[in-house]
């Protein structure tokens, strides 16, 4: 559908002012994660992300165990199933599973940001480490035949979806290799030489594929990543902090990866790692202590890697933060809540300039790390629950892919933006009420715990006039809110169900979609008035609305 011209004889100006254009990244979109490559198979997970793509402009996936042995890519032996393996000569690799989930993700239009892990069970120097999936997160007992599955690997792609559309790619070593020993159970030096195997591999198939690393977790107020191993006797200063967020807080392995880079003539093309807002430090009694830090940890987290990466060897190196969210748990009850959606909104809004992409951990529920969740809300880190109900947190992702490509104002409680190729004008309004101050949203075990945020404020008075718009134009506003789009708060009032009945699903999937609308017409002067007041915890969106008298 073409949209009409929006700007009339006048200029455009907002609030009196003429606007000041900057360009504004959807990170928000470009990459979201999910669990692990198997999960990818299912029906529901193949429904949810062409969702994703479909309705929140996803164009990446990321996810753990491509070389997993649910997905049968490394085979050392076959069986009938009916007695033991039967060793092969040789290994051979086999690609159907993993074919499969690639195909459906491009068949969607969106493409995989490939991790490159675990280990193949027969290649393994430590098994079950992880999961209830049992992970298998160590060195390989040989680097050359590790070296031998990438490169297989990346080859067989290249061949199957040509180098081109390879080359749009991007290949992250490992995941969380700094969190011994559940997701690797080697020293530092060990992750460096597996990287630096795996980045040459990659680049010997065709040497404009990306590769990067390291995907570490998270920042931390210490020396306790300094060595090859985790040190928990530096973490007692931490633990005791009475004010954590006057601590210095700094990147894992970051400067050490790229000095191990630049010295040996290593690949890299991004710098990747997870910026969760927490942190777990270990006091002396060896008790662990969560910490929870403020509101814009995750901005000043991400000023601080790029004023690493602008001075670095690498400085034009892309910067992927390849898993966030409000909290590292796939059991916290604030991810199905509208104080997630408002929190990470803000957040998107005040970092999109910082990152090339920032993944939002994850796009669905249907994610077993700990196995399956119990309940339909169980505080997964999906924006949406196994059943596809629509979070509180997919309509916020929603609001913010309708914004346009460039930002006309920008205030710390939203903006006003126009896209390029059309004209149309867009706006996201947000309530992270005052009264929080610099507290984040936290985590919370049981829906019921989360409930004490409904009743902080104020609400807030959102005021903008736009003038120089085509009279008639109508903008369709849409917001999410405690009374509107509050699936959790709904199913909570149902007394919380735990197997939900298709009638009980159906009335749940309709209260989850029934967000708060209205219209805004410009006036025959050419002005757009905003004047709404936002309840705490909305997040508004206002877009122009689609002209009936245009073809579809």
């Amino acid at each position: 559908m073409t949209l009409p011209e929006l700007t009339g004889s006048t200029a455009l100006t907002i609030d009196g002012v003429a606007p000041t254009e900057a360009p504004l990244r959807h990170v928000w979109n470009e990459c979201v994660g999910a669990g692990r490559a198997n999960e990818a198979l299912r029906a529901d997970w193949q429904g949810h992300f062409r969702e994703a793509v479909t309705e929140l402009g996803a164009r990446f996936v990321r996810f753990h165990g491509l070389f997993h042995d649910d997905m049968f890519v490394y085979r050392a032996s076959d069986g009938g199933g009916f007695g033991p393996q039967t060793p092969l000569d040789e290994p051979v690799l086999t690609f159907s599973y993993v074919d499969k989930v690639f195909d459906f993700i491009l068949e969607t239009g969106a493409r995989p940001f490939v991790e490159l892990g675990f280990m193949p069970r027969e290649l393994a120097t430590e098994t079950e480490t992880l999961f209830w999936w049992k992970a298998h997160c160590s060195p390989p007992k040989d680097m050359a035949r590790w070296v031998d599955l990438v490169t297989s690997t990346v080859t067989h792609w290249v061949e199957r979806y040509g180098l081109d559309e390879v080359r749009q790619w991007r290949f992250e070593v490992w995941n969380e290799p700094n969190l011994v020993p559940y997701f690797w159970t080697g020293t530092r030096t060990q992750y460096f030489e597996l990287y630096e195997a795996t980045a040459l591999a990659i680049k010997a198939v065709d040497g404009e594929l990306k590769v990067g690393g390291p995907s570490t977790s998270v920042f931390v107020p210490d020396d306790r990543y300094k060595g090859e191993w985790e040190d928990r006797s530096v973490e007692h200063a931490a633990a005791e902090a009475d004010d954590v967020d006057a601590l210095d807080w700094r990147p894992v392995w970051i400067e050490e990866f790229i000095d191990w880079c630049a010295r040996r003539d290593v690949p890299l093309d991004f710098l990747s790692t997870h910026l969760y807002p927490t942190d777990v430090a270990f006091g002396a009694s060896g008790q662990a202590r969560h910490i929870r830090r403020h509101v814009d940890a995750t901005y000043d987290d991400l000023v601080a890697l790029r004023k690493i990466i602008a001075g670095s060897p690498f400085p034009e190196a892309e910067l992927h933060i390849t898993e966030w969210s409000s909290s590292p748990s796939s059991r916290d009850t604030i991810h199905d809540t509208v104080f997630a959606a408002t929190y990470i909104t803000r957040a998107y809004l005040r970092c999109a300039a910082l990152a090339d992409s920032i993944a939002y951990w994850t796009f669905t529920d249907v994610f077993e790390e700990g196995g399956a969740g119990i309940g339909p809300f169980h505080g997964g880190f999906g924006l949406v629950n196994e059943q596809g109900l629509h979070k509180p947190t997919f309509h916020a992702f929603s609001m913010l892919s309708r914004l346009g490509d460039t930002v006309l104002t920008s205030t710390p409680h939203g903006v006003i933006t126009r896209d390029s190729a059309t004209g149309a004008l867009s706006a996201v309004f947000l309530n992270y009420p005052d009264d929080m101050g610099t507290r984040a949203v936290g985590s919370e075990t049981t829906y019921e715990a989360t409930r004490k945020l409904a009743h902080i404020g104020p609400d807030r008075s959102i005021r903008h006039t736009v003038e120089g718009l085509a009279p008639g134009t109508v903008f369709r506003v849409e917001s999410v809110d405690w009374e509107h789009g509050n699936v959790a708060e709904a199913w909570h009032r149902m007394g919380e169900p735990l197997n939900l009945t298709p009638a009980q699903t159906a009335e749940l999937r309709t209260t989850a979609d029934a967000l708060r609308t209205s219209t805004l017409t410009v006036s025959e002067a050419g002005v757009l008035d905003i004047d709404v007041d936002l309840p705490p915890w909305a997040v508004l969106s206002i877009t122009q609305a689609p002209n009936p008298l245009l073809p579809k």
